[in-house]
């Protein structure tokens, strides 16, 4: 008789996977009873549509919150494959990829970070971070949020010198132009190699789209790019950048300078704590940093652009962080801006007491580059991979080298934003 030997784990292993699937589950029940609407992923449909049709690209509104298209051509052109479904079964898909993409953020991101977890920790933390807002309103836009930070996070943690390292983040830019912040990052710090491959590929975009669409291409790069209001209202709960928090304080549709200034000032900042970071000997955190610098200054970031809290947790519960990661989980999980009144013109006139809760990820953003000014301030320490960790496996060990490797439920906004942002 052959006896099966159950280890200790394997009920971790189960009680994870259960956990994800009843998570898929519940988000299945949600988006088919909700009938949501996924307006960007119609949006991408329509771009890619005016690819085909040859009409114009910039000329379009579609969906009942009349969403034009936004993004560079080079886009436009990786969403030809989008007219080729059905709009019912193009959402699954993206749906579907999405959650795809989200398992990939954590292990990228588990990897970023140094944790070298077994499975049932991947597992769970996929399943539970559906439910962080930023995820669960890219899932239910159908976004492209979670693949740019995927090309992103892959490519620029990839060890110095690795082949075509930055490649991914030039065409990364070249489906949203920012993530081209990292690339002054790159510079900063000194990386020039990495830097030049990220602009000669981004370079690259820019004259694909040239020779598919010159026309939709004079129009972008003229016009179009700096047409900020295109993009939505900077002033609504919606946008959690730091235009957006100082728009509600100030009770302004149009802060003019009083953004722009203390925007200028975050950036330098930021860059500067990166640079720091990374001399410093901590690069994960040099790499956050630039990406929540990008997230802050720009005049629009929506809330589900900042799927970033998923390394930052990461990291952080690499780092035994683990009252910080716990915060982090619960502060994009809460969904405060969405709790408070945001109909019309409500988010202009959110008392003193309100502000808090109606821009909670800029409040994070800035504490973030307050951490890394604290944590830089001492030389290298010891690197998140050599360190143990409760549930985690000890990288010493080598049993466990083994396992190396706008409306919405959330209480989202019904009220119009560019589709493809």
């Amino acid at each position: 008789m052959i006896h099966r030997t159950v280890t200790p784990r394997s009920p971790r292993v189960i009680a994870s996977v259960v956990l994800l699937l009843v998570s898929l589950a519940a988000l299945t029940t949600l988006c088919v009873t909700l009938r949501i609407p996924m307006a960007d992923t119609l949006v991408y449909r329509a771009e890619g549509a005016a690819v085909v049709g040859g009409t114009d690209l910039y000329g379009f509104t579609v969906t009942e919150w009349h969403l034009p298209a936004t993004y560079p051509p080079f886009a436009a052109i990786l969403f030809v494959p989008t007219t080729w479904l059905p709009i019912p079964l193009l959402k699954v898909a993206f749906i579907a990829g999405n959650v795809a993409l989200l398992a990939l953020l954590v292990h990228l991101s588990f990897r970023f970070a140094g944790i070298r977890a077994r499975p049932w920790l991947p597992l769970a933390a996929t399943a539970l971070g559906i439910w962080l807002e930023p995820v669960f309103q890219t899932l239910l836009f159908g976004q492209i949020n979670l693949a740019l930070a995927c090309l992103v996070l892959w490519d620029l943690s990839r060890p110095e010198g690795a082949v075509g390292k930055g490649f991914a983040l030039g065409i990364a830019a070249g489906i949203k132009l920012t993530p081209g912040f990292f690339v002054v990052y790159l510079l900063i710090t000194g990386r020039i190699r990495t830097a030049v491959t990220a602009i000669a590929s981004f370079i690259g975009t820019v004259l694909l789209g040239v020779l598919v669409l010159p026309g939709a291409s004079v129009d972008f790069w003229t016009r179009r790019m700096f047409e900020t209001s295109r993009v939505g209202k900077a002033w609504i709960v919606d946008n959690q950048s730091l235009q957006g928090l100082v728009a509600r304080v100030l009770h302004t549709e149009e802060p003019g300078l009083l953004w722009a200034v203390p925007a200028v000032a975050v950036a330098l900042l930021g860059l500067w704590l990166a640079r720091r970071a990374h001399r410093a000997g901590h690069p994960q955190w040099g790499l956050l940093t630039a990406a929540f610098t990008a997230l802050l200054i720009s005049p629009i970031s929506w809330s589900h652009h900042w799927v970033w809290c998923v390394p930052l947790a990461a990291l952080l519960l690499a780092e035994r962080r683990l009252c910080l990661a716990a915060f982090v989980v619960a502060l994009f999980t809460a969904r405060t801006h969405w709790i408070l009144p945001h109909d019309g013109d409500l988010d202009l006139h959110y008392p003193w007491w309100q502000q808090p809760l109606a821009s909670p990820y800029p409040l994070l953003g800035l504490a973030v580059l307050a951490y890394v000014g604290v944590r830089t301030r001492r030389r290298r320490v010891t690197l998140p991979s050599q360190r143990t960790h409760p549930g985690l496996p000890n990288p010493a060990r080598p049993a466990d080298r083994d396992h190396a490797r706008n409306s919405s439920p959330s209480g989202g906004t019904s009220r119009p934003k560019a589709g493809g942002v």
